[in-house]
Order: C-alpha cells, then sequence, then structure tokens
C-alpha cells in the first residue's frame, strides 16, 4: 500500500526514529522514500547514517516531497512549525500527527487549506516494538488515511481506530498506563528483594510475569477475570495475596488512576 509512497518524519526524536526504523526492518517503505529533519544536525548525521535515510534540516521541501508526513515535533515547537509548513500544504498530502493533547481541528486551523489529519496517541512501549496506538480522523482523512496510520503503528506494536472524543480516554489507559505497569513492576521486584532475591533476578521475574500476563490476555481468548481464577487455588497463596490487593483497593485506585490522567489530559487540550 506505501508502493512508491515518499514518508517525512518532521522530527527526529525517539518516536520518529524507532517509527523510521521499524517501517524500513518490515519493509514497509524502503529507507531511500524517508526523510527525517531536524534541527539537530548532530543527530541528523546519525540517523542518515544508521538507517539510510535522506536527512534535511528544511522542514518545507521535506513536506513539499513527501506524501505522508509524520508530525513528531515537541508540543512547545508544534505551533510554530505548522505555520511553516503551511505553503507546503495541498489536499495530496496526510499529515499524521502524534502530538499529545492537540486535536485534529487544531492542526488543520494551523496547517490550513482542509489538510488530511490523521491524529496518533501511541505509548512508550513502542520502543520494544510493543506498543498500543490510537487513531483518530481529523474532518478532511480519507478512509485509507486511517489505514495508512494504522499500518505504520502497527510496525511497533498494535493500533486501532477510534473516535477522537475517545482520546482523552485513550491517554489515560494506554498513554499514561505502562507508567502504572511500571511501579507494579517496581513493587513486585521489591517484595523479592525483601523475600530475599536479588534485585536484578526480582525485576526480571517481575517484569516477565507481567509480560506473560498481558500476552495471555491478548492471545488466550478468555476474560481477564477467568485467568486469574486459574491460577487462584482455593485456599492457596495466590488467593491470600488477591485478598491483600482487593483489601487495599487495588482496582478503585488503578481506575481512579486512568480518570486523573484522562481528566489531565482533556484540561492540557483545553488550554
Amino acid at each position: 500500500m506505501f508502493t512508491g509512497k515518499k514518508i517525512a518524519f518532521i522530527g527526529g526524536g525517539k518516536m520518529g526514529s524507532i517509527l523510521a526504523r521499524a517501517m524500513i526492518r518490515r519493509k514497509i517503505v524502503p529507507s531511500r522514500n524517508i526523510t527525517i529533519t531536524d534541527i539537530d544536525q548532530l543527530k541528523l548525521k546519525e540517523l542518515g547514517a544508521s538507517l539510510k535515510v535522506q536527512v534535511s534540516s528544511d522542514n518545507k521541501k521535506a513536506v513539499r516531497e513527501a506524501d505522508i508526513i509524520l508530525l513528531a515535533v515537541k508540543p512547545q515547537q508544534f505551533e510554530e512549525v505548522l505555520k511553516n509548513l503551511r505553503p507546503a500544504v495541498n489536499a495530496g498530502k496526510l499529515f499524521i500527527s502524534i502530538a499529545a493533547g492537540v486535536p485534529t481541528s487544531a492542526i488543520e486551523k494551523l496547517l490550513t487549506k482542509s489538510p488530511r489529519v490523521v491524529r496518533v496517541m501511541p505509548n512508550v512501549n513502542a520502543l520494544a516494538g510493543q506498543g498500543a496506538a490510537a487513531v483518530a480522523v481529523g474532518k478532511f482523512a480519507k478512509k485509507e488515511d486511517v489505514n495508512y496510520a494504522l499500518a505504520i503503528f502497527n510496525a511497533v506494536g498494535m493500533a486501532v481506530e477510534v473516535d477522537e472524543k475517545l482520546m482523552d480516554a485513550v491517554t489515560g489507559l494506554s498513554g499514561s498506563g505502562p507508567a502504572y505497569c511500571f511501579v507494579m513492576i517496581e513493587a513486585l521486584a521489591d517484595a523479592g528483594v525483601q523475600l530475599g532475591l536479588t534485585r536484578e533476578l526480582a525485576e526480571k521475574l517481575a517484569a516477565q510475569t507481567m509480560l506473560g500476563a498481558a500476552s495471555l490476555c491478548l492471545t488466550g481468548g478468555q476474560h481477564p477475570a477467568q485467568l486469574k481464577n486459574m491460577v487462584t487455588s482455593p485456599g492457596g497463596t495466590t488467593a491470600a495475596g488477591l485478598k491483600v490487593l482487593e483489601d487495599g483497593k487495588i482496582r478503585a485506585t488503578l481506575i481512579d488512576a486512568v480518570e486523573a490522567a484522562a481528566k489531565r489530559a482533556k484540561e492540557l487540550a483545553d488550554n
């Protein structure tokens, strides 16, 4: 589907470079058809050498020559960069934004000329190829535009389409979710250390345990409650541990955390 398409990454930070690397590795787009721009010349030199892509500090030129443009710039630079791109915008170009909290309507207004815009909320797990991303379409985007975005972000994990009004919920759940998981892994490892395991071993066991449990949820075809019951024998060790978690209101705490993050995402978007 990307045959002959030229891709421009406006911003060569972690997420942009990870996406470019994944697209090349999976042969979605050849490196010669990818351009990465950035203000950091040293970073551009490193990316050009390691990925064999085109590099540039001229955003407008990169956009003019591209069919699909991934907007991966820092939030504080976002408005200035997009206004600068206006002369290069036309209906033949697709803009995919990963700017947190910036709605498609705001991007369309900044770019002008009825641009095709798709907004994506990825998460940090993409760095390990296990990301969870949500894709929402703007007013002028086409169905095929969604498919392009899904293909790009499926290259670094899993991507799904959602209505844009649900993006704050996505931010609270999967956007901020890795941090909740890291806290749980850290706590499990701390418990292991307290019980005599080495720190390195405890962290590996905790992380692999969470990874395996997540894999079962995705591939086992069973509800998480059913999987939990598989591990929980009457009067056994897991039942004892689960009682402590329930006494500590772990469910309510996690629900509150997701709701608080989603609320904060909405506040930031409204400002």
